[in-house]
């Protein structure tokens, strides 16, 4: 999602927009967003991005208008160590995901395996989508 806000012709920016032209199944939790909302806001980004605290609320409210909740029904036991990509997991799980679309595969790849979740880079995703 950062690459997708501070990129706008890479892969990410193209998966964001799919998303929001709901091209396929976006699932969110709560604590995700609240961290997306956190991170997005950050001085660095919002100028690599151009966005301002505006832009970001709405862009916000926009996923939530498209996103599916992914429930918080169960917390899972994580083979991973970072919070934030607990958050990611969870959603996932909970949520019946195919797939995690991140640059961050190496710390999702046990979890790939215990949860049989794919785990693929954004390029991939995209080509993914394109071929429907």
């Amino acid at each position: 999602m950062v690459a997708a806000l501070r990129s706008q012709h890479g892969a990410s920016r193209q998966i964001l927009m799919a998303a929001l032209e709901r091209q396929f199944r976006l699932l969110v939790s709560v604590p995700l967003l609240l961290e997306y909302e956190a991170v997005f806001k950050r001085s660095e980004h919002l100028t690599a991005s151009g966005f301002n605290d505006i832009r970001i609320e709405r862009l916000l409210d926009d996923l939530v208008d498209v996103a599916v909740p992914a429930g918080e029904g169960f917390r899972w036991r994580m083979p991973i160590t970072d919070a934030n990509d607990v958050m990611v997991l969870e959603a996932a799980i909970n949520g019946g995901a195919d797939a995690i679309v991140t640059f961050n595969v190496r710390h999702f790849a046990r979890a790939s395996k215990n949860y049989r979740l794919r785990i693929i880079l954004p390029r991939q995703a995209l080509q993914e989508i394109r071929e429907g």
